[in-house]
């Protein structure tokens, strides 16, 4: 009789031990279907779509496939939510069950018969969603987001079966959501629509990381600043012009040439505003070696040039110099007054900025002391780079620093006059003719900071 009764209770145990060893592979197995649907959400939304089809292109067809699947995210999004609401059900009712013997065995000795049960629910249902929410949402995710290309690719085709598993379910679900987002006026497939701004962002934090050189982030900047910057940001300005006149002599060209060398000059009837054409330098000296006069009324020495209005941007002259085979244009202003002249130089010196501007040709030159020296005709953009200034006020009515000391001032400038605007300081130290030639600039600070005049007095004192 007594070994009947201990065989009886040694198969029982048994048997409990199996139903547990069940549930808790059970557990394990929601656990890893879970994190696979984590895994597979992450990555199929957060998959950049310039990455993909680069690797579809070089013939993975995987990447294809995400790209489909993104183009239609209302089925894959609702066999996200079917599976993952699931298993989160039945991962709640197998963990309480495997669990809660557990628990209760634990706890029997401590706590009376009337709290034991919701003792040992509480601490099997803290414990199963605590698994879940590590290892079947949290972990999953992290994973796929470090890598969400490749791991969207691993995912794919596995979520196209469960896809056709769910079809009646995702059916009903899909055409319900894309009712509800049409409803309230949301597109209801995906639209990548990617911005300047992203990209700069993109190259800033490529920057940071150190794969994009600080030179090439600066020359990508650059690139996207043509379509704001306008031609009188790059252009030579009037002032700047050397020109000959269809009455000067030979001697007269000579010396010019001779003194300037510039490629191209302009050919005008008197004055600057009545421009001919333009000659190249290159014809004046095959001229001058054959021995024949110069003489800029002869047939065929002048060419025409194109004339372009001040108000294009660099990006709308590029396009002038690519339908005209150009790389030279006069800039003439609303009065039919010539300003300036640029050249496809000008607008690649200023993509590639410091990278091809020597030492003595910068407009921006920074001193030990932390303060700027600042050329008058230094284009306003090329300034907020510098001194990292998000934008100065009315910045559109004006191109260069001088134009910006005569706005603030609303006068012409004289020597030590100043203007205080975003932290620094502006002063005029020095004018020729009402024209505004150096600025310096100072970061406020408590500290003084010595002119470069007095540090000058200063050091000859001393000696």
């Amino acid at each position: 009789m007594i070994s009947e009764c201990y065989n009886q209770k040694f198969l029982t145990s048994q048997i409990v031990f199996m139903s547990a060893y069940t549930q808790l592979f059970a557990l394990f197995c929601l656990l890893f279907v879970s994190a696979f649907l984590s895994c597979a959400e992450i990555s199929l939304a957060s998959a950049r779509r310039s990455r993909l089809q680069a690797i579809a292109e070089e013939g993975d067809r995987r990447a294809k496939l995400v790209l489909d699947l993104q183009e239609h995210p209302g089925q894959f999004f609702s066999a996200i939510q079917i599976g993952t609401n699931a298993l989160a059900l039945l991962g709640g009712v197998v963990g309480d069950a495997a669990f809660s013997p557990f628990f209760l065995w634990l706890l029997s000795k401590f706590l009376p018969p009337d709290i034991l049960n919701q003792v040992g629910f509480i601490l099997s249902f803290t414990l199963a969603t605590t698994l879940f929410v590590i290892f079947a949402d949290l972990l999953p995710k992290r994973l796929a987001v470090a890598r969400p290309e490749s791991a969207a690719m691993s995912v794919v085709r596995p979520m196209y079966v469960i896809i056709k598993c769910l079809r009646p379910f995702v059916f009903v679900l899909e055409h319900l959501s894309d009712a509800l987002m049409r409803s309230m006026g949301f597109p209801t497939k995906r639209q990548d629509t990617i911005t300047s701004e992203d990209i700069l962002a993109s190259v800033g934090a490529g920057t940071a990381a150190g794969v994009i050189a600080p030179q090439e982030e600066a020359v990508i900047q650059n690139v996207f600043d043509l379509e704001s910057r306008l031609v009188p940001s790059a252009m030579t300005p009037r002032e700047n012009i050397i020109y000959f006149t269809l009455d000067d002599s030979e001697e007269t060209v000579r010396s010019k040439i001779s003194s300037i060398p510039y490629n191209r000059f302009l050919i005008c009837d008197k004055d600057l505003d009545h421009i001919i054409g333009y000659v190249d330098s290159m014809q004046i000296l095959r001229q001058i070696l054959n021995n024949k006069p110069i003489s800029f009324k002869e047939p065929g020495l002048v060419q025409s040039c194109p004339f372009i209005p001040d108000s294009l941007t660099l990006s709308e002259v590029l396009d002038v110099f690519q339908r005209s085979r150009d790389d030279f244009a006069v800039i003439i202003n609303e009065y039919a007054m010539v300003v300036g002249v640029i050249t496809l130089n000008d607008v690649m010196s200023t993509v590639m900025g410091e990278l091809v501007i020597t030492e003595d040709e910068l407009q921006i030159i920074e001193r030990e002391d932390g303060n700027w020296l600042v050329d008058g005709s230094t284009p306003i953009d090329d300034l907020e780079h510098a001194l990292d200034i998000d934008e100065f006020p009315e910045d559109s009515t004006y191109e260069t620093v001088a134009g910006f000391m005569m706005y603030m001032l609303r006068k012409i400038p004289k020597r030590t006059d100043k203007v205080v605007w975003a932290g620094y300081t502006f002063e005029v130290i020095d004018v020729d003719n009402n024209r505004i030639d150096q600025i310096f600039v100072t970061r406020n600070t408590d500290k003084p900071v010595l002119h470069p005049a007095e540090k000058f007095e200063e050091t000859s004192t001393t000696k």
